[in-house]
């Protein structure tokens, strides 16, 4: 099941739909913002409730 959420381009800013597969309770994968291009690693996490919670970093952030 592919769940939409909205995530902040962590270099322009824009804020981006991008869609989750809730059926996987822990994931971490690139997607390239699809304003400014670059690409950004979204962390998934969803837990036994369904809630989703999402974190999105550049390639340069710790």
């Amino acid at each position: 099941m592919l769940t939409p959420e909205i995530i902040d381009c962590p270099y322009c800013g824009e804020s981006i739909g991008i869609l989750i597969d809730a059926s996987i309770s822990s994931q971490q994968y690139i997607e390239d913002c699809q304003v400014c291009c670059r690409p950004i690693t979204l962390s998934v996490e969803v837990d036994e409730d369904g809630a989703i919670a999402v974190r999105a970093s550049g390639e340069n952030d710790a």
